[in-house]
């Protein structure tokens, strides 16, 4: 039982790695340990093998929604888009702490517009970075079902 404790504390790390190599080990951890709780316990995950080089796999869950698809981030845009996240978790537990207070419903009403406004600018930064390497990327390979995607994305966004 203690190694499912200590599993369980690895697979749901709260520490951030700064670097690329730091990131990648803390994800083989995280995966191990996803592993090892799926096998213990009762309940079966889907999990979708990636081949990532020739001679390494990893496991990673399914997503219906999800494309399957996957970026390598700088590191200055990996800490810039978690500490934005960080930001917007701690707001949205500050909602949590209003409402357990009993706070006053327009108090409330203004940090929920300030969380989406928060979320807003998240997005337009990630769609700025998504639209300068990926979507440029495959345009400058001749791929141009990039505009497809990015036409169903806008669409999506726009609802």
């Amino acid at each position: 039982m203690a190694d499912m404790e200590h599993t369980e504390r690895i697979y749901n790390m709260e520490e951030t790695p700064q670097t690329t190599e730091e990131r990648a080990a803390t994800k083989m951890a995280k995966e191990r340990a996803a592993t090892e709780i799926a096998e213990t316990s009762e309940v079966a995950a889907a999990t979708a093998v990636t081949e990532t080089t020739a001679t390494t796999k990893t496991t990673e869950t399914a997503c219906p929604k999800c494309s399957g698809k996957t970026k390598e981030r700088s590191d200055k845009e990996y800490r810039d888009l978690m500490n934005r996240l960080r930001r917007i978790e701690g707001q949205v537990r500050g909602i949590q702490g209003m409402l357990e207070r009993d706070a006053y419903c327009t108090d409330i009403l203004m940090q929920v517009a300030a969380v989406s406004a928060a979320l807003n600018s998240f997005n337009r930064v990630l769609l700025s970075n998504h639209l300068h390497t990926c979507v440029a990327e495959n345009i400058r390979a001749g791929n141009d079902e990039i505009l497809d995607e990015l036409v169903v994305l806008l669409q999506r966004l726009m609802k």
